[in-house]
């Protein structure tokens, strides 16, 4: 198994210019330190030159080596003696590893002899390259540091408007067309983000132009076929009794109601359907309804909730999630009221993976387990009319006993007659009467 190490485009920019700076901080620092120390070294063995040069000429008067200098040293260097076989005035720099190096300096004297003066680096000369090495440490630090904070700044920036777009993108995912992407990621600057923005914005107007026409085509056919589907209803209303006359009356109102059916999908689909609210006590609602489209559910009200929809949508929202639960899975059939929540479980096989990941599609019932026969409008009709009411309506399966449950959420605030929903939050409705709590069949 391959895992993968999740960082952000901040964290990313600041490690990479915080590198890079590092790197040239390093560089610098070394070729600043060796040209110092070389500087400094050159300036030592001038001057240990100049003192040699007065130390000869003192020799050379008096025939006694003085200021520190030693006439033919056994210690001297076998670089310095190679010279003065040479007969020229040199010096000479001794290392010692992590120690203050030695400056030679000797010259050759007209009867062989050699005069040599030999000092350590001086303490302030090393004092001076603690310095500067103490200076190039701490500048270092302050680059990697800047660096991180300005990849932080800089990637911070991106980052924002890369999650911008991303929350954009997710809201055009959920089906609100009407978000910008290239809105919603702002800034005075353009760079590559815009770009995508605007690639997002124009892969979406081109998807809403498709779906809009699959959408107008639909309802167009559907339309067309209303008329000849009702006359051939008619004709078979003509027909003698018979099993073949009931067989195309069965064909003919199935045929009608898939019509039917797909203009109301299409009509979800173009988003103009607006509720039409009432006050109802929901749990009550959904008895007398449930009794009627389904007398086998079972009712349970767990607490009672007055709520502000549309009863025709909500009738209908019942009735498509009943059928389905008659039609593919098994009874017992429960319906449960808990506030504003409504819960329909059957017992049969449970909701296909496809639905539960992706959710009811027209035209695909799933598995022929659970739901192999009709057409699967039932569930994105139920669905469609969820959205107009501004409700959530999820599907799970039961784990314990088996079994499909659909959740219909009820908001606590209904969609004004535009879509929206108000921005004032009004006062709860306290003071109605609350019927109790009840089991009904």
């Amino acid at each position: 198994m391959r895992l993968a190490l999740r960082t952000g485009v901040r964290w990313k920019i600041s490690l990479a210019i915080a590198a890079v700076g590092a790197l040239i901080a390093v560089a610098l620092s070394l070729v600043v330190h060796n040209a110092a120390r070389v500087s400094m070294l050159d300036n030592a063995r001038d001057v240990q030159v100049e003192r040699l040069q007065f130390a000869q000429r003192w020799y050379e008067s008096s025939r006694e080596p003085r200021f520190g200098t030693k006439l033919n040293d056994p210690a001297l260097p076998e670089e310095l003696k190679d010279s003065m076989a040479n007969g020229r005035r040199a010096t000479y720099v001794s290392e010692h590893r992590g120690g203050v190096p030695d400056v030679w300096a000797a010259a050759p004297l007209g009867n062989g002899d050699v005069l040599s003066l030999h000092t350590r680096f001086t303490d302030r000369s090393a004092a001076i390259m603690d310095e500067v090495d103490r200076a190039l440490v701490i500048g270092s630090v302050s680059v990697v540091f800047g660096g991180c904070a300005l990849g932080v700044l800089i990637g911070g920036q991106l980052s924002r408007r890369l999650r911008k777009a991303a929350a954009a993108a997710g809201k055009v995912a959920q089906g609100n067309t009407e978000v910008r992407v290239r809105d919603a990621v702002g800034g005075v600057v353009r760079d590559e983000t815009d770009e995508l923005a605007r690639a997002v914005d124009a892969m979406t107007d081109a998807l809403q132009e498709r779906l809009e026409a699959e959408r107008r085509v639909t309802a167009d056919i559907a339309h067309e076929l209303r008329t000849p589907v009702t006359g051939l209803l008619t004709a078979a209303e003509l027909l003698p009794p018979g099993r073949p006359s009931e067989l195309v009356r069965d064909r003919a109102q199935a045929m009608r109601t898939l019509v039917e059916d797909v203009l109301e999908v299409a009509r979800l689909d173009s988003a103009a359907e607006r509720a039409e609210l009432q006050e109802i006590a929901l749990g009550e609602f959904v008895s007398r309804r449930v009794a009627l489209l389904h007398p086998d559910a079972v009712v349970r009200v767990v607490h009672e909730s007055w709520v502000n929809t549309d009863p025709r949508r909500l009738e209908r929202i019942l009735g498509n999630l009943l059928g389905n639960a008659a039609k593919h899975g098994r009874a017992p059939f429960e319906v449960t009221v808990e506030g504003r929540v409504v819960r329909v479980r059957d017992h049969g096989p449970g909701f296909p993976e496809a639905l539960l990941k992706e959710g009811p599609s027209r035209f695909r019932t799933g598995s022929s387990d659970r739901a192999g026969r009709g057409h699967g409008l039932g569930l994105t009709i139920a669905a469609g009319q969820a959205r107009v009411l501004g409700a959530r309506l999820t599907f799970r399966n039961a784990h314990q006993d088996g079994g499909a449950i659909a959740v219909l959420w009820l908001p606590e605030h209904a969609p004004t007659a535009t879509g929206s929903f108000p921005v004032v939050q009004l006062p709860d409705v306290g003071a109605r009467p609350v019927p109790r709590s009840r089991s009904r069949r």
